[in-house]
This record gives structure tokens, C-alpha cells and sequence, in this order.
């Protein structure tokens, strides 16, 4: 809506126009119908703003202690999906490699209480699932 309100006409005569205007244009054919819009009932804030923001595009705000419990648990899903046993051996190595990367680092936050993996007990564990 690039329009200026005209000068003396009151607010809701010129937005009823502006609406009226869009529906004959068919600006709001193919909306859904009847969906509420989320968070109507309370004021928007940049704190909203940012935490939508942060959530659509997937940026991770945690310490990076935390971020590599998520880490670990994420990567030991995808390793459990893995068809071969020296492919898991592989990422398991990967993913140590990473642990520790995080336990030396100088971090903001809790520290790193992740422990690198035994390899031998995620291949168990691995072909245990494969049943």
C-alpha cells in the first residue's frame, strides 16, 4: 500500500476503501479462510522479531557446551541410519574429533561435560538397531 491517506478523510473511510478496493482486485482470493493469525492477542516486540528470526533460520544461540550435547545426539541418530559398520566407525571418529575440539576450546557458558564416544559401544549399539 503505497497510497497517502487524503487530507480530511477519516482513517477508517479511507482503509474500508483500501480493502474493498483489494477484495474486487482479488488481492484475498486463495487466502485460508477461518485460520486465526498467531499472537494476535498481544504486542509484537524485537524480542518476537528475533526469536522468529533465530528459528527460521535455524541459528543456534546456545553455548557451545550445550550446542554439542544437541550435536551429539543429533549425529548418533544419522550414525544409527548408517549401512556399514566402518561408516560408523568413521563418523564416530568424526564426531570425537569434534568433542574435543569443544572441551579445549575457551568457552562462554557451562562447560563441556561431553566425553569423546567408544567406538566399539556405538557399533553394539548400532547393530543392535539393525535387527
Amino acid at each position: 500500500m503505497t497510497e497517502r491517506k487524503p487530507f480530511g478523510v477519516p482513517y477508517e473511510t479511507w482503509i474500508d476503501r483500501l480493502i474493498r478496493e483489494a477484495q474486487e482486485r482479488g488481492d484475498f482470493d486463495g487466502l485460508p479462510v477461518g485460520k486465526p493469525i498467531p499472537n494476535l492477542d498481544r504486542p509484537w516486540t524485537l524480542d518476537d522479531w528475533a526469536r522468529e528470526k533465530i528459528r527460521d533460520e535455524g541459528v543456534s544461540i546456545l553455548p557451545p557446551g550445550l550446542q554439542l550435547r544437541r550435536d551429539v545426539e543429533k549425529e548418533l541418530d544419522e550414525i544409527m541410519l548408517l549401512g556399514a559398520e566402518q561408516g560408523v566407525r568413521n563418523a564416530v571418529e568424526r564426531l570425537n574429533e569434534h568433542i574435543r575440539g569443544v572441551n579445549r576450546s575457551v568457552v562462554e557458558g557451562p562447560a563441556s561435560l561431553v566425553k569423546p564416544l567408544v567406538s566399539d559401544e556405538v557399533v553394539a549399539m548400532w547393530r543392535s538397531r539393525r535387527k
